[in-house]
């Protein structure tokens, strides 16, 4: 599948799929929305895929923000529409998707940019990222779970107060907020990503989908978040990786997982 504003390429099992509007700062409009959707989804049906990495073409952005000149007159009912569509069809589907989702920031990643960085699992900066939520500057709240996924990474205090200044913070500080997990340069960005996506790769795909459902339970209203970590514990023992993984162990031999 070809894409207007997306580049997908897959080799060894990875996924790197890029937000590639460069001119644009790869800001987010309807149409990067609606890809980012049909390719997450062809990549969940794909098997040859076990892991992507998701990042911003060029060196200055990884998604500036949302394309505001698409929704600057539109009404309430219009707004609520497109923050639910958004969230239904790209961010909640990320943040819930079975196969391991890493985010290469590099440069700014504002707005509807950080809610895509956050709605990963894992989030990897260069040292000249700048992130921020400014939507309240353009007198809106962010609509893409960033009022939800941020204070759950930083702490509701730190939290408020990006959302109430609408400023950015550095990579370092994201780092020490606990909103990214590793800094490094522009020129090694990648290169981390594929070593931390390599390291995954290594365990169970069956096991990482299991455990990427069990901590999402928690954030799950009226859901049991121990609960579905004792169930999907016990399902893991009518596995084949299961059998795999600890008969090698037993054996003091490498593991190959289906």
């Amino acid at each position: 599948m070809t894409y207007d504003n997306l580049k997908l390429t897959i080799d060894a099992n990875i996924a790197v799929l890029e937000i590639n509007r460069p001119k644009k700062l790869n800001a987010l409009n309807r149409a990067t929305i609606q890809e980012l959707h049909e390719a997450f989804k062809s990549l969940k049906d794909n098997d040859e895929v076990r892991a992507i990495i998701l990042t911003g073409t060029g060196e200055k952005a990884f998604v500036a923000g949302a394309d505001i000149s698409e929704f600057a007159d539109y009404s309430v009912e219009e707004g609520k529409d497109l923050a639910a569509k958004g969230q239904e069809t790209v961010f909640d589907y990320i943040a819930n998707f079975p196969k391991p989702v890493i985010a290469a920031v590099n440069g700014f990643a504002l707005g509807g940019g950080l809610e895509l960085a956050m709605s990963a699992h894992i989030r990897v900066a260069s040292d000249n990222a700048k992130m921020g939520l400014p939507e309240t500057s353009l007198g809106v709240i962010p609509g893409y779970g960033g009022t939800q996924r941020l204070p759950q990474l930083v702490g509701k205090g730190r939290a408020f107060e990006m959302i109430m200044t609408a400023g950015m913070i550095d990579a370092e500080t994201a780092k020490n907020y606990g909103l990214v997990n590793h800094v490094t340069t522009q020129d090694e960005l990648m290169e981390l990503a594929q070593k931390i996506t390599g390291k995954i790769l290594r365990n169970s795909s069956q096991a990482i989908k299991a455990a990427i459902k069990a901590v999402n339970a928690n954030d799950e209203d009226g859901v049991d978040g121990f609960k579905e970590e004792i169930n999907a514990f016990g399902e893991a023992f009518g596995t084949s990786d299961f059998k795999e993984g600890t008969q090698a162990f037993l054996n003091k031999e490498k593991p190959k997982f289906s």
